[in-house]
Parts: structure tokens; sequence; C-alpha cells
């Protein structure tokens, strides 16, 4: 929002004329508006291992970050450059593997990932697209660039969050937000869907679409069920689906009704029990072989966790020139293969300095930040690296920028990173808005939901300022 001089960014002057207008208690009170909003909609979320595993609301915060349409512009070239290169990828190393052929990935980093399915090996899939929802985490480096730190391909979460805070944020601030010329995010459920059909689109005119969850027990069960409600799709469960012949189809009251597209959100490894976990009572058994069989579409496909492993990661400059014969438009964070030995003892030595992280674990398990552990953390650290070096990787300590804050009546400055969604189908689409994730404890660096991070709207201007949502 300021300037290192402390003038406020042209496109923060609006809002914070506004709050140059507030007292402290009137951006209390709107923050508790807020809150309750979020409890009167059931926007909620499950820490697992918190001492109440209840569900709760989602921290978040009632002032918006904003970003400039010029910026944006930026960040959309380089989400759809990189998702499109990562789909390429993925259809890649499920056929021909010509890139771990020519040397440019290691094949045993690729072969031997957890994620890696050899099950969907020489597989269709509709245009390629195996990655239909992907949320990319983005971080604002010291020059003002943004830069990519970790990509979301499997079952991204957090979209939800994204549509409700901008609802709450139009209750907040309507006057601000009306004159902002704040690019819509109202359409996502329809683009989502439009995806979602045009997987199927080659043999069904209009294939019947299902949101897959796990259950209400799931920590994003919330974002399930409304994102199942925004696109008017039923939500169904494993118990709700029937394989017939190799044809998918749901229990409804009326008889069985044909599934043609699945947007699961249970991983991989619970799809189906015949064939990957035999203990799972979350998918369907038989539902790979209807897929196998090109009479259903799952979407992420199984197996696209392998090009969101954060060892694979480190290649993605690699493989987007190798792929389109382009520089990457969003610069990688320096990263530190713990899989290769000088690397591994670099990393060893800098354990106090460096972010360790579990390559294929997500949602801020699994990891390591230097500067805020103790000596016994890193030393067992240190012997879990030692015992299993490839499945660590390791990069510096980012500074994450700031953005302003409600924080007890007060202004104050959070870090931040951010979560735009982009939709792969027929076509690629970066939606204008993201989710910002916000480190709520003071000096934290941790802004995941389950880690007790939290979020806030993210405007982003529109350049002409003609555009309103």
């Amino acid at each position: 929002m300021l300037t290192p001089k402390g003038a406020v960014r042209p496109h923060y002057e609006a809002l914070q004329a506004r709050l140059s207008t507030l007292s402290p208690d009137e951006l209390a009170e709107r923050q508790k508006t807020q809150e309750r909003f979020f409890l009167l909609q059931g926007i909620t979320f499950t820490v697992y291992g918190a001492e109440s595993s209840t569900e709760r609301i989602i921290p978040t915060d009632i002032l918006p970050r904003i970003i400039p349409g010029s910026e944006w512009a930026t960040i959309e070239k380089g989400l759809t450059q990189r998702l499109q290169a990562l789909n390429m990828f993925l259809a890649d190393i499920y056929s021909e593997q010509q890139i771990l052929m020519d040397g440019v990935v290691p094949r045993e980093l690729v072969l031997q990932a957890p994620s890696y399915r050899r099950e969907m090996q020489n597989l269709y899939v509709p245009h390629k697209a195996y990655a239909n929802v992907c949320g990319s985490d983005l971080i604002r480096q010291e020059n003002g660039a943004f830069a990519v730190l970790e990509d979301n391909l499997r079952v991204p979460s957090g979209v939800s969050y994204m549509l409700a805070n901008r609802e709450a944020s139009k209750r907040v601030f309507p006057g601000t937000f009306r004159g902002a010329g704040v690019r819509s995010i109202d359409r996502y459920p329809d683009l989502l869907l439009a995806t979602l059909k045009s997987m199927a689109s080659d043999w069904r005119a209009d294939p019947q679409v299902v949101v897959l969850t796990p259950g209400v027990y799931n920590s994003a069960y919330y974002e399930h069920a409304y994102l199942a409600r925004l696109m008017g799709v039923p939500l169904v469960e494993g118990r709700d689906i029937v394989v017939h012949d190799n044809m998918v189809y749901m229990r409804t009251t009326t008889g069985l009704r044909r599934i043609d597209v699945i947007y699961r959100r249970v991983d991989d490894d619970f799809i189906d029990p015949l064939t990957f976990r035999r203990d799972s009572s979350l998918g369907a058994a038989g539902l790979f072989n209807a897929y196998r069989a090109g009479n259903v579409v799952i979407c992420n496909a199984p197996g696209t966790g392998v090009a969101d492993d954060k060892a694979v990661y480190a290649y993605v400059p690699e493989i987007i020139r190798y792929y389109l014969g382009e520089d990457a438009i969003l610069p990688n964070i320096e990263t530190y293969l713990c899989r290769e030995a000088a690397q591994l003892s670099h990393v060893l030595a800098n354990l106090d300095k460096l972010v360790v992280k579990a390559v294929g674990a997500s949602g801020g398990y699994g990891m390591l930040v230097g500067p805020h552990s103790t000596k016994a953390q890193r030393a067992e650290f240190a012997e879990a690296l030692k015992a299993d070096p490839a499945n660590y990787i390791a990069q510096p300590t980012i500074q994450l920028s700031t953005a302003p804050c409600l924080v007890d009546h007060a202004v104050e400055p959070r870090h931040v990173d951010l979560r735009p969604f982009i939709l792969s189908g027929e076509k690629i689409v970066v939606t204008p808005g993201a989710l910002t994730r916000v480190a709520l404890k003071k000096g934290s660096l941790v802004v995941n939901s389950s880690q007790g991070g939290g979020s806030k709207d993210t405007w982003v201007l529109s350049e002409s300022k003609g555009e309103r949502g």
C-alpha cells in the first residue's frame, strides 16, 4: 500500500481515503459484520491436529489487496504459459517420455515420484488437459516482480473463499468497490462448469457433471458443496456412485443417472479401491476402469500431482523452454534438490537459514522454516534429510511482501502470498482475481489455512476501469 518513503501507491489511494474517514471502532464493527456474514454462510474450515477439531470460521481480513491491471496482465500471461507447458509435460511423461529421454528432467525424478501413476500411461485425456483446475502460489520478490513459489495441480482448494471474500468485500466497502474498477470474478462457477463440460463434449452434447467429495468430515467440504451449488450440479460421495459395464452412474431418487464428468476433490489414492488404495471407501470400485475405457472423465486427471512435485518444480523453467521455446515469464524461487549430494551438504550446513519441504507434501505440512525453528527441530530434520534426501528440497527463506490488515483495531502489515486460479479444458482461462492468503500472526511467514493463516479479497483493477464486478 505504501512506498518505502511512506507515500500511498496510486492504486490504493481510494481505499486509503476511505480508511481515513473511519474510526478504529467503525473498522472493528465492519470486521465483525464480515465475520457474521461468513458464519451465516457456513464458510468454515477444519484445522486438523488442533486441540479442537471442530469447524471454525475462516479467518478473514476486511482490507482488500489491490493489484493494478498492468501488473495482472503479466501474471495472466505467465500463468497461462506455465499451465500450458505443465499440461504438455504430463501428456509427454504419460506417453512418449521424450523429455526424459532428452535428459531435460531426470528420469528417476519423475518415474520414482510417489505421485506418478503408471496406470495413466497411454490413456486418452481430452485436449491433453490433465490439470483442469490449477492454483499456483505467487509471491512478490524484493524487486517488486512476482515469482511462483509452487504449483497446485492435484485438488487445489481455496476458490470458494476467493468468491466469499468478494461478496463480503462488496458489503464492507461498497462505494469504494464500485468506484475502483475491480474486475469481476462472478463468472468463475460458469467458467468452471464450461471447462468441465468441454472435457466430454466430444461424445456428449450436454454432459452430466458431478462434484465428488470425500464427505462432510473433509476440511474443505464447504467448498465442495458451495461449488456444486453454484454450478447447479450434484454433489456426490463414493457411496452414491455405481459402475456397471464400465459406465458410471449416480444413485438418485428417480433411479440411476449416467455421469460423464467427475470434478473430483478426492486424492488419487482414494479414487478407486480396485486400482489404488484397497482400504479406500471414498471413491468407487471400478471407476478407474471406466475412465480407462473412455466412458467418464475425471478432472483433474489422476497422476497430475507429479507436475507439482516440489522437486519437479525446480525444472519448470526448463520444461517451459523445452515445450514452448520461451523463457518463463514468471520465474521460480531458487531451489536446492537434496537428492544431489553437493546441494544436500549445503542444505545441512544452512538449516537455520533455509525452508525445507517434503516434495510430496502440501498445506504447510512436512516443512521446516529454518529461522523460526528450534535446535531440536533442525536436528530432527537433518536426520530425515540424511535418511531420505530425495524426499526433500530447500529454498531460501523468502521475506514475503506485506499488505495492510486490520489487527486489534489498528491497520498493520502482515505477510501475504497470492493464489490465482487457472482453468484448462478446451482453452486456458485465468480468473481475474485470486485468494490472498495472510499470515495473521505478527512476523509469521506461514499463510496456509491448515496452519492457522487467513485470507482477504484481491481486487484486480481494470486497466481502463471500464469493467465492473
